[in-house]
């Protein structure tokens, strides 16, 4: 049984459209929620995955947005105006640099949509300077860099909002509703996968590898600010797209963190293991021989919980034909295997050993997973009550485990033996030094970025 909703292609040519098409939103602004009471937004990251969390927090009638924060001038001006024409008014600022939004006093909470290296050092300075937070997917380049944001977010208690938005889709929830319920037995294995980067090739026409000749930054891009506490290296006309930011290195994992944490997360979600990770982590997996992107191009891993439980993790093209062999194929999804049925689910729908599994009604004292307006709703509301949102920095921090101990797996070809209870690396010292990255100065974690 299937349901139906927009393709993985389609939200993806959507998404990165978002980045050059101007933002059109109807004037006029929403609900009548007094400006008393309303959450004030700030977005950070106004490239294509930003435009699309704004759709998606514009319509909340207890929220707005003041301000917002890119790099290129022409993308904070062109979103600036038009919300502000759908606001009536001149009330939204923009911005080149995060710390002057950060120190405004009347921003509650910041949406983070930068390139993924910028996601947690943004996120302890908004931490730091008393803001919740609604942070992109994968929390980043570093797992020590997100140790460190639980820490900044505990202490100065914060909500934090992962952008896993699947766990506030209703087929996602019935999945694993009905894995934690015990309607599939005990559970045995887990199938989960997504698109890898010859996605990007065949789909966006972009040449493959990438540009590594240095040119010059457009005019009106800060280069340094978005570089950041990465590495200082030559522009090049490949380096700062959304594909550059995705599958270079020194800004990211790649697909197997940034579209990985999805199925992933739904993994753990199912599993209830929110507060863990697998304890073995063994496979293969490959990098592009040239060119700027050098992220994990392809990959088969497989990842053992303590009580042995195996998630078998794929790019799309290892997981085709093992998963073409039991239901339709999508790029993308989550097959949970137990002793008495399978379920597997992905953002088209469900499918199911026995049809019939996907009609169980949950008994009322069954567990009922939570079910969100929307992830945005999910964050605002939480800000106002601070109460956890659905996707807490602590499942974002173990789910983010799996695909980090993947990549280093991969690159050192042995496995990796993992004690989640004390989130280290077991015998193997270099493969522990790769948990963490240096900062190019003067983006110490340290210190405060916002005085």
């Amino acid at each position: 049984m299937t349901t139906s909703s927009s393709t993985r292609r389609q939200f993806l040519k959507r998404s990165t459209a978002l980045a050059a098409a101007p933002m059109i939103l109807s004037s006029g602004a929403s609900g009548a929620t007094a400006p008393s009471n309303r959450v004030g937004l700030a977005l950070i990251g106004a490239g294509g995955r930003g435009n699309a969390l704004v759709r998606e927090f514009v319509p909340l009638g207890d929220a707005r947005f003041l301000a917002v924060c890119d790099c290129f001038q022409e993308r904070r001006e062109r979103l600036r105006d038009s919300l502000n024409n759908h606001y009536g008014d001149t009330g939204v600022t923009a911005y080149a640099d995060f710390r002057e939004v950060l120190a405004r006093d009347d921003i509650d909470a910041v949406i983070v949509a930068t390139p993924d290296h910028w996601h947690v050092p943004i996120a302890i300075a908004a931490a730091r300077a008393g803001k919740d937070m609604y942070v992109e997917k994968p929390l980043g380049v570093s797992m020590e860099w997100a140790w460190r944001l639980r820490e900044a977010v505990r202490r100065n208690r914060r909500i934090f909002q992962y952008g896993t938005q699947q766990r506030s889709s209703g087929a996602f929830r019935q999945a694993c509703e009905l894995v934690r319920n015990g309607y599939l037995g005990a559970i045995e294995r887990i199938d989960a996968w997504c698109p890898d980067i010859s996605s990007q090739y065949s789909m966006f026409h972009v040449p493959q590898f990438g540009s590594t000749e240095p040119a010059d930054p457009p005019e009106g891009f800060d280069y340094d600010m978005w570089l950041g506490p990465a590495p200082d290296k030559p522009y090049t006309v490949d380096r700062c797209t959304c594909y550059g930011a995705y599958h270079t290195y020194d800004y990211a994992l790649g697909f197997i963190a940034g579209w990985g944490a999805h199925p992933l997360d739904i993994a753990q979600w199912g599993l209830g293991a929110d507060e863990t990770s697998p304890v073995r982590y063994e496979g293969a997996g490959s990098i592009p021989p040239q060119g700027l992107y050098d992220t994990i191009d392809s990959w088969d891993m497989t990842c053992t919980y303590a009580a042995g439980v195996a998630i078998r993790f794929m790019g799309h093209r290892v997981a085709e034909p093992v998963v073409s062999a039991y239901r339709p194929w999508r790029d993308h999804g989550t097959t949970f295997f137990g002793r008495d049925g399978w379920v597997s689910v992905d953002r088209a729908g469900m499918h199911a050993s026995d049809p019939r599994l996907l009609e169980i009604a949950l008994k009322p004292g069954d567990l009922h997973l939570r079910a969100p307006q929307s992830h945005a709703q999910d964050f605002v509301s939480c800000v106002k009550s601070r109460q956890p949102a659905i996707s807490p920095l602590e499942a974002a921090i173990r789910s983010d485990t799996i695909s980090h101990l993947c990549d280093i797996a991969i690159r050192l070809g042995r496995p990796i033996t993992w004690d989640p209870d004390r989130e280290r690396i077991k015998g193997d010292g270099e493969a522990a030094d790769m948990l963490g990255r240096p900062l190019r100065a003067p983006w110490n974690l340290r210190k405060r970025m916002v005085s």
